[in-house]
């Protein structure tokens, strides 16, 4: 529909529409019919949005020239927002009574936070920037709020592996792991039409002791022949021996002492990759 605007309501609803529509290519001739007018002013009016964007670490305009060009939104977040964030969650984590048996922590009313789960998707988004990446992927269940908040701001479908095989998913792969903390055989499947072949993946794990489940997922990547990316961790505990080596954390769970029931959380490894 078009919509015949002044420059400061075209700049207005031209961030809305950009900030909701994150890695999505635009057309300078969508914009020019959206609010009929000459794709030069759409031009000026992205180099305003640009500026601003980029001046206020909101994230960058990427220009595609050609017939088949245009704009591409590409979310991140400031440092010092990012800290905030990651403090906010530390504090969160470290109320006493999250404490769950065996070391792991309840979550769930953290991952089923929408407001907080939006912040921290568009804060993975932000660091896997300049990345090609055509899925996510993670486990069942409880890290699916996260992989669909990281999945949003990067535009791109969400692959879920199980630990039993669902007939409605068709014909799937399937691959025995080794847990990383209790050193115990499991099972993991994926269903073959989720993944093509040569996809470029980034695994998303919302809690990582020994890395058992994020080193399973990476090895049924290689049974469908696709990519990895890198993995995002919403939560890693201390582990003497860690499965994988290169993955990025937002907090780091220090330390747990079940008998006063105190946890420590510290920010993760996630600073080196955030926008300065």
């Amino acid at each position: 529909m078009k919509k015949k605007l002044k420059r400061s309501g075209r700049l207005v609803d031209m961030t809305y529409f950009l900030l909701q529509h994150p890695h999505q290519l635009v057309s300078l001739n969508f914009f020019a019919d959206r609010y009929a007018s000459a794709k030069s002013s759409i031009s000026e009016d992205l180099t305003i949005v640009k500026e601003i964007f980029e001046n206020e670490k909101m994230g960058y305009l990427t220009t595609l020239p050609g017939a088949s060009g245009g704009v591409r939104y590409e979310p991140a977040v400031p440092f010092e927002e990012g800290n905030e964030l990651v403090e906010q969650l530390c504090e969160r984590l470290e109320e006493p009574d999250r404490l769950l048996p065996g070391g792991y922590l309840y979550m769930m009313d953290i991952l089923g936070n929408p407001g907080m789960m939006n912040d921290i998707g568009r804060l993975f988004a932000g660091m896997y920037r300049g990345q090609n990446i055509d899925a996510v992927m993670t486990i069942a269940t409880k890290g699916i709020p996260f992989a669909y908040a990281i999945a949003t701001y990067l535009d791109v479908p969400v692959s879920i592996v199980r630990r039993d095989h669902r007939v409605t998913e068709g014909s799937v792969v399937s691959i025995n792991y080794v847990s990383g903390s209790s050193k115990r055989i499991q099972k993991m499947s994926l269903a073959r039409r989720s993944i093509p072949e040569g996809a470029d993946v980034l695994i998303v794990d919302d809690f990582m002791k020994g890395g058992g489940t994020a080193r399973g997922m990476s090895d049924l990547l290689t049974e469908v022949d696709a990519h990895l990316v890198g993995i995002a961790v919403l939560v890693e505990a201390q582990h003497p021996e860690r499965l994988i080596d290169e993955y990025i954390s937002l907090v780091r769970i220090a330390e747990v002492n079940e008998k006063t029931r105190e946890i420590k959380a510290q920010p993760g490894n996630y600073r080196e990759h955030l926008a300065d």
